[in-house]
């Protein structure tokens, strides 16, 4: 396990973008990944321009579930 507490809470946050454990919604899932970017930028673990990339990502993968199958998890 990696003792890097950044690199841990990136690494969480792309699993939860491309594997999330729940089923969920695509607003829901676009919404827990901005949560999780917003905790990250709070604590200090990234800035303001990796947490603009993650948000990015974010709302390319709630736009592609609308384009794709049917907009959710």
């Amino acid at each position: 396990m990696n003792d890097d507490p950044k690199q841990e809470a990136l690494a969480a946050w792309y699993k939860l973008l491309r594997q999330p454990e729940i089923p969920m919604d695509s607003e829901e899932h676009y919404d827990e990944l901005l949560k999780a970017a917003d905790e990250m930028e709070r604590a200090g673990l990234i800035n303001s321009a990796e947490w603009r990339v993650l948000v990015r990502e974010a709302g390319g993968a709630f736009a592609r579930s609308f384009a794709g199958l049917g907009g959710g998890t």
